[in-house]
């Protein structure tokens, strides 16, 4: 059969060999979960002899994974698409690209993952003896988000397989083996894919032109809520920044503006984002992805009063930058006097197949005061002995929100339950599709 760069040959007898090696697996960033350690078994087969100037094919065939598919969900048939290095040593250097078809039986919970086989090809430029053996490979599996594990060797690895080549009229080029167009000893940190990444927000400060927060508002109010029939209260645009928790970018900076509008002794906040606050962590159908905020509370009232947006319209792409749609809410006041709201942490919702992933993101440092309002205390308004102090988001018993639920309490942070179920959530979500290993060291790392 001809190959683009010469005869493709398997002409001598081909030969395969076993190697077994230490891998550790880095699994997508949306998923949130900690690298794990594996063992991978590959069987490397390639003709025993060549001669100069030959372009031979290579197959790696898994044996082993690492891990079984987790006891999470089942991977779909055809599915799963493979794709690796092996390294060229001895006579020549060099890299050989491989990769595999998306094809593979159902794989149930709790079973062995069946990876196909990979195949690359390799021009010969030089006699001698030339080794191949396995390095990083990537996993991809396209249902429910198309994602990407990667895979390293942890130690040393033998050569899966040798080739004898032999003067037959071919060039050298310096010892320098040819393969799949790779450059002469590069190696692929964590194998190649064919199929769209999920990175999952791990691109930082992805609103361009954004400022740190903090500080003091130059000028607190835009408006009073007492005694002039006054009804509309715009707020003032505040540069805030996000870190979020993982798998949500490390951090997002916005302008955002806390709006109100009085009716009765209670205001509709309405609070809007700058466009493109952050990334799409994957590729992601329209009605995904929902934001929500935590506005802090200061001044004579305490607490915080959650203000919810609706879900995106249209279909979003990995890495491409989000609108978040207006959050709306109902603030009762706690307390007479000059009350401040600010921006507080802001929570993204993922909801795939059921199942919802919550990325929260405080706020970094302090978030300068958007809007101040005079206030007068209304029965079971925001203040309560529950409160944790001025601008926190952890707010009182009794404070009211959108859609009729109470204003959070506690901290920001909710420790190991938000931990938890971050883990939860994610795991089955995508515990299958993201091809994760066992066993679990340990039950969620940090970014």
């Amino acid at each position: 059969m001809l190959g683009g760069a010469g005869m493709l040959l398997a002409a001598s007898p081909a030969q395969a060999a076993d190697v077994s090696y230490a891998t550790e697996c880095i699994p997508p960033p949306i998923s949130g979960l900690p690298p794990v350690q594996g063992t991978t078994q590959v069987q490397v087969t390639a003709p025993a002899e060549a001669k100069v100037g030959d372009t031979v094919e290579v197959v790696w065939k898994t044996v082993q994974a690492a891990s079984k598919n987790p006891d999470m969900i089942d991977l779909e048939k055809d599915t799963v698409k493979p794709t690796g290095t092996l390294k060229v040593g001895g006579a020549a250097t060099g890299t050989v690209q491989m990769e595999g078809p998306r094809q593979n039986p159902p794989i149930p919970k709790n079973s062995a993952m069946v990876l196909p086989e990979m195949k690359g090809t390799l021009k010969l430029e030089k006699a001698g003896e030339i080794t191949l053996t396995p390095d990083a490979y990537s996993i991809n599996v396209s249902k429910p988000l198309s994602t990407d594990t990667k895979c390293t060797p942890k130690a040393a690895v033998q050569p899966g397989a040798t080739i004898k080549v032999t003067e037959g009229g071919g060039s050298t080029t310096g010892g320098t083996t040819t393969a799949g167009g790779t450059t002469s000893g590069s190696t692929a940190a964590g194998g190649t894919t064919s199929g769209s990444t999920a990175s999952g927000g791990s691109t930082s400060g992805s609103t361009s032109g954004s400022t740190a927060s903090g500080g003091s508002a130059s000028g607190s109010a835009s408006g009073s809520g007492g005694g002039s029939g006054q009804t509309d209260f715009p707020g003032k645009e505040v540069a805030v920044r996000f870190t979020c928790t993982s798998p949500g970018p490390a951090d997002i900076g916005s302008k955002v503006t806390v709006n109100a509008k009085k009716s009765g002794g209670s205001y509709a906040l309405t609070v809007k984002t700058a466009k493109g606050v952050m990334d799409s962590p994957a590729d992601l159908p329209a009605g995904a992805l929902k934001p929500s905020m935590d506005v802090a509370l200061g001044g004579s009232d305490k607490g915080s009063v959650k203000v919810t947006g609706p879900a995106n319209t249209e279909p979003l792409k990995l890495g491409k930058p989000v609108d978040l749609a207006d959050m709306t809410g109902t603030y009762k006041p706690g307390a007479s006097g000059k009350s401040t709201l600010s921006p507080g942490t802001l929570t993204i919702d993922v909801t795939l197949g059921g199942q919802k992933l919550s990325i929260p993101c405080k706020v970094k440092g302090s978030a300068a005061v958007s809007l101040e309002l005079d206030t007068t205390a209304q029965e079971g308004g925001a203040t309560g002995s529950a409160a944790s102090g001025s601008g926190a988001s952890g707010a009182a018993a009794g404070g009211t929100a959108s859609g009729g639920g109470l204003a959070a309490t506690g901290a920001e942070d909710t420790g190991t339950l938000r931990a938890l179920g971050l883990v939860a959530g994610t795991a089955i979500l995508l515990g299958g599709a993201v091809f994760t290993f066992t066993p679990w060291r340990r039950l969620r790392g940090t970014r």
